[in-house]
């Protein structure tokens, strides 16, 4: 039985009236040269700076890119994937949004690229959203003084180079001096501080990265924290936007009025990533070969870390960049510009280290610009001292190399400075409270431990603290939760101290 024209009249009206007319436009460019991880691309005049561009490549999957250089006749890009893949003439899309990064609380806890792409064995991660890994910086009325302290669990520096909750500080030295170890404590003790940390990863050995989360597994510290990976096998352009990445996942945190902290290891690597890259792509060398805008590269990246005033969240980001030196030459480029940028810098010396001083810090060259403002009143208190005793032991242990006698009060000042270097040291993956690192101190500056054998000093100090938890408990609690040394504290914490010295004396 055939159609009537009637219906087919019904039908061709019924389809003209759903008609919908699509047409799908691509922006699309050719590659023209490709290579070393970088490719010029003719034929995308309208891209933004940062943005994703995806290549067509020979094995059928689009591999990622960015747009860094925008010249008249063609753009600069560097590639996130293999450049093997790409060929000339291969096309190349823009997809109009700039390079993000996803956050979220779904990325606690695991190993991701600069990309956010899962690097460990656990399911595809689920974000929240996803931020530009490129933000502005708050400004000046967004921000508020740092007057909060980030314990760092390390006696030295939570007493006399103080980190605040929006600092940036930088840690610096020589290869195997500590500096890595530095950063992991101080996560660790964040454990009930209610701090989010970052772990940027550049240019690392992978196994090194896989030891970083292994030990931060096992102290339980993996809950809070997440790790960026761009290892030393990775691309150059992936190592460059990595710090990046791991910057826009702080600030989301920051944003919703939370604090975090994000630890670069190691922006050398990453200076040296982008001179690669810039070299590549033709742009002018300066100084040791690095292009011209390494400083603002630097710049734009620390200068988000900031304390946010209530109006803009109330949250923080704090900062610890690494760098490297070279032979303790700390005024070398990238390190001088590292210095001039961050709010102080944590000094990390070879010879300290070989002397067996860990952390191997060197109190005179370090500094912390926020100071006594980012410590609790009972810290500042004791640190203050400490410094003092510190500062004079110093200039007598110098003085004292060039022989000649030494009066009794002499004596008794490099008695009691070398005590207090001694208890300044510290295991690796211990970092201690803080109420208990001021009951350490305060038995040091005034005088307990100065009848010690300096063999038995670090003996003393642990025996004190299990003293202090079992005897007097009451005393940690009043510290911490009152934040400062009232006269009844003091005189309490000096017959405790007197009476565990004469317990340890005796069993001498």
């Amino acid at each position: 039985m055939g159609i009537s024209p009637e219906e087919i009249t019904q039908i061709i009206k019924a389809r003209i009236e759903h008609f919908e007319d699509k047409v799908d436009l691509q922006k699309k460019g050719v590659v023209v040269e490709v290579g070393d991880g970088v490719a010029q691309v003719y034929g995308l005049n309208e891209v933004m700076a940062n943005e994703l561009l995806l290549f067509s490549s020979s094995s059928g999957e689009k591999v990622q890119g960015m747009a860094l250089n925008l010249q008249e006749e063609s753009i600069g890009a560097v590639l996130f994937g293999s450049d093997r893949l790409i060929k000339e003439g291969a096309e190349v899309f823009s997809t109009g949004e700039v390079v993000r990064f996803p956050v979220g609380e779904g990325l606690l806890g695991r190993v991701v690229n600069a990309l956010g792409e899962p690097l460990d064995d656990g399911p595809p991660i689920k974000p929240d959203g996803y931020r530009p890994i490129e933000g502005r910086a708050l400004g000046v009325i967004e921000r508020e003084p740092v007057n909060q302290p980030l314990q760092t669990g390390i006696k030295s520096i939570d007493s006399m180079i103080p980190i605040g909750r929006g600092q940036r500080e930088l840690i610096i030295g020589d290869r195997q001096t500590g500096k890595t170890a530095l950063a992991i404590d101080t996560i660790i003790n964040q454990k009930n501080e209610g701090v989010v940390c970052i772990y940027v990863a550049i240019g690392q050995k992978e196994i090194n990265v896989a030891r970083v989360f292994h030990r931060l597994k096992k102290e339980g510290a993996m809950a809070y924290t997440a790790i960026i990976s761009a290892s030393a096998h990775q691309p150059a352009p992936l190592q460059y936007i990595a710090p990046y990445s791991g910057c826009a996942l702080g600030e989301y945190f920051r944003d919703q009025g939370r604090d975090a902290l994000i630890i670069y290891d190691d922006l050398s690597k990453h200076a040296q990533s982008y001179r690669q890259i810039s070299l590549l792509l033709r742009r002018p060398a300066g100084r040791e070969a690095y292009p011209g805008d390494i400083f603002y590269t630097h710049s734009r990246l620390l200068e988000r870390a900031a304390k946010a005033n209530k109006e803009a969240g109330g949250g923080s980001l704090t900062a610890l960049p690494i760098v490297e030196t070279q032979a303790g030459d700390i005024s070398t480029y990238i390190p001088t510009n590292l210095i001039s940028i961050t709010d102080g810098q944590i000094y990390l010396e070879s010879s300290l280290f070989y002397q067996g001083i860990r952390p191997a810090i060197n109190v005179g060259l370090s500094v912390s610009r926020v100071g006594g403002s980012a410590q609790i009143k009972a810290m500042k208190e004791v640190s203050g001292k400490l410094r003092l005793e510190l500062a004079q032991y110093r200039e007598m242990e110098s003085f004292t190399k060039l022989g000649g006698e030494l009066n009794k009060s002499t004596e008794a000042q490099l008695r009691r400075g070398a005590r207090l270097v001694e208890i300044l040291k510290q295991k690796q993956y211990s970092p201690m409270d803080v109420a208990e690192q001021i009951v350490v101190i305060f038995s040091g500056v005034y005088g307990f431990l100065d009848e010690i054998a300096l063999k038995d000093v670090q003996r003393f100090e642990k025996e004190l603290i299990i003293f202090f938890r079992s005897q007097y408990p009451h005393i940690l609690k009043e510290i911490k939760e009152k934040k400062e040394l009232n006269e009844q504290i003091k005189i309490e914490m000096r017959k405790a101290i007197k009476e565990f010295k004469e317990r340890f004396v005796r069993s001498l």
